[in-house]
């Protein structure tokens, strides 16, 4: 009541009509004529409350239910199907939305087929279901069975994001089952090629005219086939001809379609490469092809014919590599021959290898010992009387003349320290270098001269200096022998 008390009075409140003419357009209705400003107010009150209940019945519209994906799959042909014929997988992707982006496709893999998926075209389709309509998009798989048996195609999983949903959806297809047989003619095991039409040609070409040693000549097999996979195309062999070296190159495969992705048939090209190596007359032998026609369901043959051509002598001509020569030239008429020593030699040192090889642990082992036998050795010899003995001279003739090596000697050698005891000579050499009037250089001299004497009697008096026994009454330690 609130709201149209309010109305009354905004209404009360306008001017009065005065006679002039307006014509107002409101959404879907004719144009209507006003005579005054509150007529106008009141038309643009209704347009308003129409255009936001048009709004509302379209928000509900669209956002009250999710859009469906639906998947569904057939086989072309259903039946029958043979070996080395082709199969289309037909696999259709509706939804009663519109597709924001390219669905995903699964991966197809048959043991005992050849699959191609895809290629990315797809056939758009329009569709009533249940009295809804739907529109779709439909995809080809291209099957071609190499084995007579029985295959099973599982349910293939799509994933989309049609137009309007709140994420991504998956539909899946229904498994099918399709079982293919061996066509009449071929023999099981042996290539089959199905096809609707074949064409099968041959070029040659020669790299010199006319054909000389050293020379080659080229042939090329060209096969189509329409309705039939190109990597489902047989390999023709080359024959082995004596006097030519035999070099092919990778084919070419690819499909045929008519320009808009629709597919066609395949194509497969041949090359191979003859250098002639000796003269003479020559011919590449034919090549047939037995293929199924599956226009009139039967076998036919397609034929290239022979290719003859002579090869003359060419002086100039010299191989790259001259095996037979070579061979020639080591005396060995074209083969190798290893003699009984030999093989005896080559025995003998593969056994020493393995013998090292396998002794490697007990080496090892036997040169640590040695080292630690050799480094006791040595550390005996530093702790021993004669390399004190030796270092004396070098000591005696130094600037200034030592002792350390003396008193060191004396000590191994179980003479104690008083160097009194091993003769009158070390004596006077004493009393000359630690004397009252010191003569050190003539008791040096005196002294180098009497070492191989002081060594003699220091060995004398080893057993009488040397006592088992500590003395009654020790002095100083460093006395001790």
């Amino acid at each position: 009541m609130t709201y149209l008390q309010d109305r009354v009075a905004a209404i009360a409140g306008k001017p009065a009509p005065t006679g002039t003419m307006c014509r107002t357009q409101i959404v879907g209705i004719t144009s209507i004529n006003c005579g005054s400003g509150l007529a106008r107010e009141g038309v643009r009150s209704i347009t308003a409350a129409i255009g936001t209940l048009l709004l509302c019945l379209i928000s509900l519209g669209a956002w009250g239910n999710e859009p469906e994906l639906r998947v569904s799959a057939t086989l072309q042909p259903a039946n029958p199907v043979m070996v080395g014929s082709l199969v289309e997988l037909q696999l259709d992707v509706f939804t009663d939305s519109w597709f924001t982006s390219v669905p995903t496709l699964p991966d197809l893999k048959l043991p005992g087929a050849l699959v191609m998926p895809p290629d990315g075209h797809a056939e758009h389709l329009n569709q009533t279901i249940n009295g809804k309509a739907f529109s779709g998009m439909r995809y080809s798989y291209l099957i071609t069975p190499n084995l007579a048996q029985d295959f099973d195609i599982p349910a293939l999983t799509v994933r989309a994001t049609p137009g309007q949903a709140t994420s991504a959806l998956s539909a899946q297809s229904q498994p099918l089952h399709f079982s293919a047989t061996q066509p009449p003619g071929f023999e099981p095991g042996e290539p089959v090629l199905v096809a609707q039409g074949l064409r099968f040609t041959q070029k040659t070409f020669s790299s010199a005219t006319p054909l000389k040693v050293g020379d080659s000549i080229t042939r090329e097999l060209t096969l189509q086939a329409d309705g039939a996979l190109a990597m489902s195309l047989p390999t023709p062999t080359p024959d082995e001809i004596k006097g030519l070296s035999l070099y092919p190159q990778a084919p070419q495969i690819r499909n045929l379609d008519d320009g808009r992705g629709n597919f066609n048939g395949g194509q497969r090209i041949d090359t191979v490469t003859y250098r002639i190596d000796t003269e003479g007359h020559y011919s590449l032998p034919s090549v047939e092809l037995k293929w199924w026609d599956a226009s009139s369901q039967k076998t036919r043959a397609a034929t290239v014919p022979a290719v003859t051509f002579d090869a003359a002598t060419n002086s100039a001509y010299k191989p790259v590599f001259s095996i037979t020569e070579d061979l020639k030239k080591l005396g060995q008429q074209n083969r190798l021959h290893l003699s009984g020593h030999w093989f005896g030699l080559l025995a003998l040192v593969l056994a020493v290898v393995a013998l090292g090889w396998f002794s490697r642990p007990l080496v090892h082992r036997v040169y640590l010992k040695w080292q630690a036998r050799r480094r006791t050795r040595h550390a005996a010899w530093l702790e021993s009387a004669d390399y004190a003995w030796r270092q004396i001279p070098a000591q005696i003739e130094g600037k200034p003349a030592q002792l350390s090596a003396l008193y060191l000697w004396t000590r191994r050698t179980r003479q104690g320290l008083k160097l009194t005891q091993l003769g009158p000579r070390l004596q006077t050499f004493l009393r000359a270098c630690y004397g009252r009037e010191p003569a050190k250089d003539q008791a040096l001299r005196q002294i180098r001269e009497s070492l191989s004497t002081l060594h003699s009697q220091a060995e004398l008096n080893r057993e009488s200096v040397a006592s088992a026994l500590h003395p009654l009454n020790p002095v100083h330690e460093k006395d001790f022998p």
